[in-house]
C-alpha cells in the first residue's frame, strides 16, 4: 500500500575548527593544512508508512562498523526510529581527519607482524613526527566525529516533512580502471602502461550515475542524491583537509540552487576504480610518496589535467554537476505517494585464506629483509613493501581459529527504486553483476558503508595479485564476493516480484 514521504535532510560540518587534522589514506603520515574544501556528514532521513531508514554519508576515509555500533549505542533512547535502520557510508576521500580503530580488520596490524621480526632496537621513523596539542586524531577525532554524525542524524529525523521525490540518469567519465595487465598474467594498481609488456586494463569502467532528487510539497528542491562509481581521492596525496571532488559537487549544486540544498554522495562500488587515465598519463603539478606509483619515462599528453591535482579535481566535479543540473531540468514525474521496505541483514562469508607454502615464503621475505636492514629504523616504505608478507601471517595466524565473519549490509525498496550497501572496497564487476539482473528500475549501490572490511577483488584481480588483491589487502576473496553478490540480488528480486 502507497504512503505519503516524509524527507528530512541535515548537513553539518565536521572541520576541526582551529586545529589541524591527521590525515589518513596513505602509508605515509600527513597533517593537514589548510581547508581546500569543507568536509562535512549529510543525513537523509525517508519514512513511508511504517518503514523508514537514516542514510549519512560522511566526507571521510572510511565508516567502520565499530563506530556505527557506538554511535547507535549512544543515540538517545526516545529517538523516535529504529536505530539500526541507520545506514553510515564514506567517500573515501584521503584528505579528511583520521581516527582511531577506523577499520574493521579482524587480522591484526601488519606493522605489528612485521616488528615481531624486527632486532631489540629497531623503530619505525614516521615521515612526519608532530605530537602538537592542536592536532585532532586518535580517540579524541573519534569523539569529535561521533558527535557530529549523531547531531545529523537527530536533526534529519526531527526535519522530516511531507514531501516527493524524482529520478535521474546521468553519464560522466569520472572512474577508470586502476589495475594495469602484463603478458605474464600479473597485473598492478597503478601499474606503468608505457611499456611492451602492457597488455590491458584489468576491467572497464561505469560512467552511469543513478539519481534521486528531494523536494517540498511545492516542489522546491531539498536534496540531491547521486551514485558514482569512483572513490573521492583525485587529492589523495595533498596535505590539506578536503572532500576531494564530491564536496565540490555539493559547493556547485548550492551555488546553483540554494545552501538549504542537500548532498548526499554515494560511491559505487569502485574498488578497482580511480579517478585518473593510466593510458593517458599526465604529470602532476604535486610530488607524492607513493611506492606504488612510479613512472620511469613521462611523455607529455594532451588529455585532462592532473587527476592528483586540484585542477583535476575540478573538473571531475564540473562533469559530474553538469549531468545532475541537466537531469534536474527534465525532471517531469514527482513521487509523492509510495511504498519501502528495509531491510538490515548480518551476513556471514568466509574469511580468504593462504596456504602454508604462502605463509612459508612470507616468513623468508620478511627475513632476508631483516638480514639486509641497514640502520635502527624502518619507515612507510618498509611497511609498504613488506605490507604483502606481514599481512599474510597475520592471516595464517586468524584462520587457525576463524573461518568466517560477518558483515552488515542493507537492501531497500522506494518504490521502482533500490538500494543495496556492502562494507568493502567492492570491485567494479560485482556491481555491474548486481545491477545487471537486478529487477527494480533503477539501483544504486553504496560501497563501504555499515563498514570497512577491505578491497574485494575478483578472482581475474587475485591471479593478477598486487595491491588492492593481495590477500591482507582484504577480508575475503571472489568466492564471497560471488556470495555477496547473490545474496543482494536475492533480497533486492524478493521484494520487486
Amino acid at each position: 500500500m502507497n504512503s505519503k514521504i516524509l524527507i528530512g535532510w541535515s548537513e553539518v560540518s565536521i572541520v576541526p575548527e582551529g586545529r589541524r587534522a591527521d590525515l589518513v589514506g596513505q602509508f605515509y603520515e600527513r597533517i593537514s593544512g589548510e581547508v581546500e574544501t569543507p568536509i562535512a556528514v549529510t543525513a537523509l532521513a525517508m519514512e513511508c508508512g511504517d518503514e523508514h531508514m537514516i542514510f549519512v554519508a560522511c566526507d571521510l576515509t572510511s565508516a567502520s562498523h565499530n563506530l556505527l555500533e557506538e554511535i547507535r549505542g549512544e543515540l538517545p533512547e526516545d529517538c523516535g526510529f529504529d536505530k539500526s535502520k541507520v545506514i553510515i557510508s564514506a567517500i573515501h576521500s584521503h584528505t579528511t581527519v583520521g581516527y582511531a580503530r577506523r577499520g574493521d580488520s579482524i587480522s591484526g596490524s601488519s606493522l605489528a607482524v612485521l616488528h615481531q621480526f624486527m632486532p631489540e632496537g629497531v623503530r619505525y621513523e614516521p615521515l612526519v613526527s608532530d605530537d602538537s596539542e592542536d592536532i585532532i586524531r586518535g580517540e579524541e577525532a573519534r569523539a569529535f566525529l561521533k558527535e557530529r554524525i549523531k547531531r545529523a542524524i537527530v536533526e534529519a529525523w526531527a526535519n522530516r516533512k511531507e514531501g516527493m521525490y524524482a529520478c535521474g540518469f546521468g553519464r560522466a567519465a569520472v572512474g577508470l580502471c586502476r589495475r594495469a595487465c602484463y603478458d605474464d598474467g600479473s597485473a598492478k594498481m597503478w601499474g606503468d602502461t608505457n611499456m611492451a609488456n602492457f597488455t590491458e586494463l584489468e576491467t572497464g569502467n561505469d560512467s552511469g550515475i543513478e539519481m534521486m532528487f528531494t523536494y517540498d510539497t511545492e516542489k522546491n528542491l531539498t536534496g540531491v542524491i547521486a551514485n558514482v562509481a569512483c572513490p573521492a581521492q583525485v587529492l589523495e596525496h595533498q596535505w590539506f583537509i578536503s572532500s576531494d571532488y564530491m564536496g565540490k559537487v555539493r559547493r556547485n549544486i548550492q551555488e546553483k540552487y540554494g545552501k538549504n540544498v542537500s548532498f548526499l554522495p554515494l560511491i559505487s562500488p569502485a574498488g578497482d576504480m580511480c579517478p585518473r587515465d593510466l593510458v593517458r598519463w599526465v604529470k602532476a603539478e604535486i610530488d607524492f610518496n607513493d611506492p606504488n606509483i612510479t613512472r620511469e619515462k613521462l611523455i607529455e599528453r594532451r588529455a585532462d589535467p592532473s587527476m592528483f591535482d586540484i585542477k583535476g579535481c575540478e573538473l571531475a566535479a564540473k562533469r559530474v554537476s553538469t549531468e545532475i543540473f541537466w537531469q534536474l531540468d527534465e525532471v517531469t514525474e514527482y513521487v509523492s505517494e509510495t511504498d519501502m521496505i528495509h531491510k538490515s541483514l548480518m551476513v556471514d562469508l568466509p574469511l580468504r585464506r593462504v596456504t602454508i607454502e604462502e605463509k612459508d615464503n612470507a616468513t623468508k621475505a620478511i627475513k632476508e629483509f631483516v638480514a639486509g636492514l641497514k640502520g635502527d629504523t624502518i619507515n612507510f616504505e618498509d611497511d609498504a613493501r613488506m605490507m604483502i608478507h606481514a599481512g599474510t601471517i597475520a592471516r595464517y595466524n586468524l584462520q587457525q581459529t576463524r573461518d568466517i565473519f560477518t558483515i552488515e549490509m542493507h537492501v531497500m525498496k522506494i518504490g521502482d527504486v533500490a538500494f543495496a550497501t556492502n562494507p568493502f572496497e567492492l570491485f567494479l564487476n560485482y556491481g555491474n553483476q548486481i545491477r545487471a539482473r537486478s529487477l527494480a528500475k533503477q539501483t544504486f549501490l553504496s560501497q563501504l558503508t555499515c563498514g570497512a572490511w577491505g578491497y574485494l577483488p575478483t578472482e581475474k584481480a587475485e591471479k593478477g595479485s598486487h595491491y588492492s588483491a593481495f590477500v591482507p589487502s582484504g577480508t575475503t576473496g571472489h568466492v564471497g564476493g560471488e556470495m555477496l553478490v547473490r545474496k543482494t540480488l536475492k533480497e533486492i528480486n524478493e521484494m520487486f516480484n
